[in-house]
């Protein structure tokens, strides 16, 4: 899909605040098993303008589409008027999706000789990695975008009828570090990203947040999962409402 002008921006963010309160116009627009792509490009024309932590992915609706409007924040937080926006529309996902996790364990086996160099003790351990990466545990990922696909009508239905629609989200708050995934001499391709459902201890109320997948270019030329990586699955988003601090 081509960037929204101004206008256009305008006019599909104020459409998605009326729709979000109407459960039948919601159930239109929105399938829990469609996702959206952002590309390279998208990517890079955001990151030339983000001067903040965080950059803001905005649902709007464009031509009776759900889209994901990527928009740039300023060294306050504050969004930036820059009149062309990278968006991406709800679509059906072609193919088949590759979450990849790697993960390395050490192990260590230990053996003691006696003076006389007869074995008189031996044990093995097994020390599990420590992530310094904020990435999503996999099968965290698979549960929320599987909990989407399976109940994100219904936590739709709730929002709509109980709440008016005022907790549906209307952007998500995503680190900048999800622009540069952690691939030294990876080319990014493109990113999936899917809506995925998960409960809030804090909120204590099931929440929808953004989960970012990250393609290559030789992830995608050998056709499989088996380049090493050590995970292509970003959770890192902060829906809008409830969690609007910037």
């Amino acid at each position: 899909m081509t960037n929204l002008n101004q206008e256009q921006y305008d006019l599909a963010i104020a459409d998605w605040t009326n729709c979000r309160v109407n459960y039948s116009t919601v159930q239109k627009l929105i399938s829990t098993t469609q996702i959206f792509q952002i590309s390279a490009a998208q990517v890079d024309q955001i990151k030339k303008v983000n001067n903040y932590k965080e950059f803001c992915a905005k649902i709007g609706v464009y031509s009776d589409q759900i889209v994901l409007i990527l928009v740039g924040l300023d060294e306050n937080g504050k969004e930036i008027l820059s009149g062309d926006y990278p968006c991406s529309a709800l679509e059906t996902l072609k193919g088949e999706l590759t979450l990849v996790e790697q993960r390395e364990y050490t192990v260590i086996n230990n053996a003691v000789l006696s003076s006389d160099l007869r074995k008189v003790d031996s044990d093995s351990d097994m020390y599990f990695p420590v992530s310094n990466k904020p990435v999503m545990e996999q099968d965290k990922a698979l549960e929320a975008i599987e909990r989407w696909r399976d109940e994100g009508m219904t936590w739709f239905y709730r929002e709509c009828s109980e709440f008016r629609g005022n907790g549906v989200f209307q952007q998500f708050y995503v680190p900048s570090l999800n622009l540069t995934p952690h691939e030294p001499g990876k080319v990014l391709d493109h990113f999936v990203c899917s809506f995925g459902l998960k409960f809030s201890d804090v909120y204590q109320k099931m929440l929808v947040t953004l989960i970012f997948i990250s393609f290559y270019d030789d992830l995608l030329e050998n056709g499989s999962g088996s380049t090493p990586i050590s995970s292509n699955t970003y959770d890192w988003s902060q829906p809008c409402p409830p969690i609007c601090r910037v």
